[in-house]
């Protein structure tokens, strides 16, 4: 991969104590930036720190406490790390995400507004707190971690679909908006990548999914960390309102 240097840049990775986030948080604090990675607990919060600032790289690592259906906390948590980080994120990556799966005829009505609050009202609110000081320093990266799953659908998955999809129209229509401030707003779509979640899915499940991947393997979540680090970085200035596959080619847009 291209060898980037964000020495000196804050970035804000939610849901960064493990899978995807963990290791965007990873390869941002190894390129030299200021990161400030979410976790949902006190204990998640201080072992992320911990385990980050082992990496023995120029970078520098803080955790914070985040509870992504908590849309209030957004501005405390962009002040907390506006603070502690010496500025105002200059990337932000929405990456937090549940699931709360089953048929839509019989999906419970909290599980629907907990998918559609957490992975999309949530990622609306964390990046308004972000966007004014970026739009004050004319400058600013936002990378949100959307799903193949919100471009091609899932049957079990309305509610995610649905929050997934709506991340996709959220960023092209605020790439109009704030794009003449210097502002890059942009998605990373995954589709079938190596985690905890998926290592609990049988043979069948996985022999399924990889019939339907021409690359017939499942992605890893370095390979997420690495677009997410070409759309942050100088050689992706001229892209916005993007949405990157990352998926094997099992979905081609």
């Amino acid at each position: 991969m291209a060898v980037y240097d964000f020495t000196g840049k804050v970035v804000l990775v939610t849901g960064a104590s493990r899978g995807i986030g963990r290791v965007i948080a990873e390869e941002f604090v190894k390129a030299g930036a200021v990161v400030a990675g979410t976790a949902t607990s006190d204990a998640g919060a201080a072992k992320l720190e911990s385990e980050l600032n082992a990496l023995g790289s120029s970078g520098k690592a803080y955790g914070f406490v985040h509870n992504a259906l908590d849309l209030a906390a957004a501005a405390t948590l962009v002040a907390a790390v506006s603070e502690k980080c010496g500025a105002a994120p200059d990337i932000l990556i929405n990456n937090a995400g549940i699931t709360r799966d089953g048929l839509f005829m019989r999906m419970k009505d909290n599980d629907w507004d907990d998918v559609i609050t957490c992975n999309l009202s949530a990622v609306a609110r964390l990046t308004k707190a972000c966007i004014s000081p970026m739009i004050k320093k004319r400058s600013g990266r936002v990378i949100s971690i959307t799903s193949v799953v919100g471009e091609i659908g899932n049957a079990g998955q309305c509610n995610y679909a649905a929050a997934k999809a709506g991340i996709i129209g959220f960023t092209r229509s605020l790439c109009k908006e704030v794009g003449a401030r210097g502002i890059t707003v942009n998605c990373i779509a995954p589709g079938f990548i190596e985690t905890d979640m998926t290592k609990v899915l049988g043979e069948a499940a996985l022999n399924h999914w990889l019939e339907n991947i021409p690359l017939k393997r499942m992605g890893q979540a370095l390979d997420i960390a690495h677009a997410a680090m070409f759309l942050a970085s100088a050689d992706a200035s001229y892209i916005s309102g993007a949405t990157i596959d990352v998926n094997g080619g099992m979905h081609c847009a």
